[in-house]
């Protein structure tokens, strides 16, 4: 059925694990069964067509689940480390387990990430044993031979040294643990990342000379853009991340004045003037913040009127979440905000008393200055 995840479908639960797939996983399986038909032909060369097809049909599906067991590695590691996961997607070139949060330690962070690699390569191992064991030119020997050289690949290919892979948190992990710098590990995976980007682009001329085919080119595009997509969108989190601890509500907090809600807008504005703040904040008679002026509805009221209006009406009304404490910071602050979303909060200090205004605004501009 479908979920929230925009047009991804929802599989159920597999170990209380939320399992989804995308719908670019049909066009895939389209794909493989088409171009597959061949390849059973020649090795099965006793079947008709009708069953070349639905085998190498049946090899799509296969893969996949073998993709599914790659991935369920990285979730269940994680969770048994105390990560909480939030589903695993399977999609048009493999598959992505959503961890809610990053591992805090390098230790944690290389063995989830290679949780996955290595059951791919055990599977291909054993596959295969079971090939050798079964060694006949039947439908199950081919699927066993093929599904081994499956897993053996996709292990292979995800151990190479560059984010989004595998092998780039892996990296990541042993130059953080090196260093100590969590963000100098993400920079070095992710360039190296974007290096690996652009000899998988190359590689198809290294392998066929000056005239690989077509359709080997744009699958090496596909995937370089794709790699190159990752490692980009990693350095731009990992930067992203490296500002956090610089985020805190005594900094970019505006400071503001506590006001009567029936004072005229004219009066408020002086006041504010007076105390050299930014921000005005609605109090009632014992003290108590209840709303927070908004700047732009101030701004638009003319002149000549704002004697006339009260600051209580260009006021929001707080709401459970809007209040936060001084020197809240980095993901903490980040994690209040995504809880209650607003353009706008309190902020307080110890004995509760207003100490200003953080604007969500702010808060982005800060994330993304270089």
């Amino acid at each position: 059925m479908a979920t929230g995840r925009g047009r991804q479908l929802s599989l159920g639960r597999i170990a209380g694990i939320p399992v989804y797939v995308s719908p670019t996983w049909f066009l895939v399986a389209g794909l493989i069964t088409i171009w597959g038909r061949d390849s059973v032909l020649g090795y099965l060369p006793q079947l008709s067509d009708g069953e070349a097809y639905a085998i190498s049909f049946l090899f799509a599906v296969l893969l996949y689940a073998s993709v599914f067991v790659h991935e369920l590695g990285h979730a269940l590691t994680a969770r048994r480390l105390g990560l909480p996961v939030r589903g695993v997607t399977l999609h048009f070139l493999g598959g992505h387990t959503e961890i809610e949060r990053d591992a805090p330690t390098p230790g944690r962070d290389l063995v989830v990430s290679a949780a996955g690699p290595l059951l791919s390569l055990a599977l291909g191992g054993l596959g295969l044993l079971a090939y050798l064991a079964i060694d006949d030119d039947s439908v199950p020997g081919f699927l066993v031979y093929m599904l081994a050289a499956a897993n053996l690949v996709v292990g292979v290919f995800n151990v190479l040294p560059g984010l989004p892979l595998d092998g780039g948190h892996m990296l990541r992990a042993a130059v953080w643990r090196v260093t100590g710098d969590e963000h100098r590990g993400t920079v070095v995976a992710a360039r190296s990342g974007q290096v690996l980007a652009g000899l998988v682009l190359l590689l198809p001329f290294a392998l066929d000379g000056a005239r690989p085919d077509v359709l080997t080119i744009v699958w090496a595009g596909l995937v370089a853009a794709l790699l190159w997509s990752g490692a980009s969108q990693a350095l731009a989190v990992g930067r992203m991340r490296a500002r956090l601890p610089r985020l805190d509500t005594r900094t970019l907090a505006r400071r503001a004045a506590p006001v009567a809600p029936d004072l005229p807008v004219s009066e408020a504005l002086r006041r504010a003037r007076e105390a050299d703040v930014t921000s005005l904040v609605v109090v009632d008679s014992a003290g108590r913040p209840t709303g927070l002026v908004n700047e732009a509805a101030v701004a638009a009221i003319p002149e000549q009127r704002r004697p006339w209006v009260t600051i209580g009406d260009s006021a929001k009304s707080l709401r459970q979440g809007m209040v936060l404490d001084l020197d809240v910071r980095g993901d903490a602050l980040l994690k209040a905000m995504r809880e209650t979303p607003a353009s706008e909060y309190l902020v307080v200090d110890a004995q509760g008393r207003v100490y200003g205004v953080l604007v969500s605004s702010d808060v982005d501009h800060a994330l993304a200055a270089r």
